[in-house]
């Protein structure tokens, strides 16, 4: 007697294959699912689900869910798709195949942007060129180009929506236009022109002295010309005579500047370039200024002066101020009234008849005012000649006739005193 066998299922009529969505885009996910229709009768039927496609490379295991979900579908992704359902102990059923499209998306606004940004970079340093889509799937093969001519500097491949061309040491000749473009399958479509100018810090500026004559004089004009020979415009430029700043002249387009000046001071002289990369000076250069003899005295005597005023200070202050109040006291002595000169010594004088002489008279004049209220007198006495007496030596009569001469300083007041010395 043969064992019994399980109950046949009912076998199912059809397998499909449902993709979800149908015509997936680059770099979407999609779904497939396998369905048996009708569905299996027999509760607790194990169905195993397999997958393929002509585009894989090797074969999925199976799975007893009817669902298979593809993270990412590509262009080289589209193809023929089927799936199989394997009942136990039944024979393989196979669904039809189905074609799946996968879309691909056109690249579009294509761009270029640099690092640093705004296209300046300093003379070696890194330029980066970043080439950018704003739409696109599928591998975009990036390029890029030097000058509207068209250049190529390199290309790229990549699943991305951006790619960067690097310059590892920018020169001035990388100053240029640029430009990418970006194609991925469809043909290419171009960016806009960028322009990159490449900075470079000045170098060291060379200063030139320029007199009107062979030897610069006092009060020539001296021009300054200062220039660096590399860096990129604009440029300032300053001037210095030792440390202190005389002006600065500005060069926009690059090039030398000039700063005039009057021929005061010898001494050491520099200039500065400055374009905001870094400030470069020049060598400094001796001017010597000759001064004309003439002024060389005048010179002398001010520097003379001023090193008496700056050391004694006060002192020659003080002496000033004597010598200008003793000016103002001369000039109100000269307005005083000149005293009348002295009269000449009388030469008669008229004696009472007595046998002696008459006592002297103290006759006084008024000389001069020599300053201030001081009034200055003379005085002076005589006596009348008389016959010597008979015995009476001549040089005893020469004795007696005396004529004395006497100054006595004299204050003016209301009530005036008289100070004099009597001469023996």
């Amino acid at each position: 007697m043969l064992p019994s066998l399980p109950a046949p299922l009912c076998e199912p009529t059809e397998l499909l294959l449902i993709a979800s969505p149908t015509r997936p885009i680059e770099g979407s996910s999609m779904t497939l699912i396998c369905k048996i229709y009708p569905a299996p009768q027999t509760a607790g039927v194990q169905l195993q689900f397999c997958f393929f496609s002509d585009v894989w490379n090797q074969r999925l295991p199976c799975n007893t869910s009817p669902k298979l979900q593809i993270p990412k579908m590509w262009r080289e992704n589209s193809g023929s798709y089927w799936c199989e359902a394997k009942p136990e102990k039944t024979r393989v059923i196979r669904s039809q195949r189905f074609w799946i499209d996968v879309q691909r998306v056109r690249v579009s606004d294509v761009s270029l942007e640099t690092q640093p940004p705004g296209g300046q970079v300093m003379e070696g340093k890194k330029l980066v060129l970043v080439c950018s889509v704003a739409k696109g799937t599928g591998n975009i093969t990036f390029l890029w180009y030097k000058g509207a001519m068209g250049f190529k500097l390199g290309t790229k491949t990549l699943r991305s929506l951006t790619a960067d061309f690097e310059i590892l040491t920018a020169r001035e000749s990388d100053a240029e236009q640029y430009y990418c473009a970006a194609d991925n399958g469809y043909g290419p479509s171009l960016s806009g022109l960028v322009s990159i100018t490449v900075r470079i810090p000045v170098s060291h500026p060379v200063l030139t002295l320029r007199a009107t004559g062979a030897q610069a004089v006092v009060g020539d004009m001296v021009e300054l010309h200062c220039e660096a020979q590399r860096g990129s415009p604009p440029i300032l430029y300053r001037f210095y005579h030792e440390d202190i700043i005389l002006g600065n002249s500005s060069a926009p387009s690059g090039g030398g500047a000039s700063f005039n000046l009057t021929a005061e001071h010898s001494g050491n002289y520099f200039c500065e370039a400055d374009n905001g990369l870094g400030a470069q000076h020049s060598e400094a250069v001796l001017l010597n200024i000759t001064v004309p003899t003439k002024d060389r005295r005048e010179l002398l005597t001010i520097g003379v002066i001023e090193g008496l005023l700056g050391t004694l200070g006060p002192t020659a202050v003080i002496l000033l101020f004597c010598y200008w109040l003793k000016k103002k006291i001369g000039k109100r002595s000269a307005r005083d009234p000149l005293r009348s000169p002295p009269s000449p010594v009388p030469q008669d004088f008229t004696y009472v008849n007595s046998p002696t002489p008459a006592p002297l008279q103290p006759v006084y004049e008024n000389v001069n005012v020599l300053s201030g209220d001081d009034v200055y007198s003379l005085v002076y006495c005589s006596q009348q000649e008389r016959k010597p007496a008979a015995g009476e030596s001549v040089g005893n009569q020469m004795s007696q006739d005396v004529s004395l001469a006497i100054y006595s300083k004299v204050k003016q007041a209301s009530n005036m005193d008289v100070d004099y010395e009597d001469a023996m």
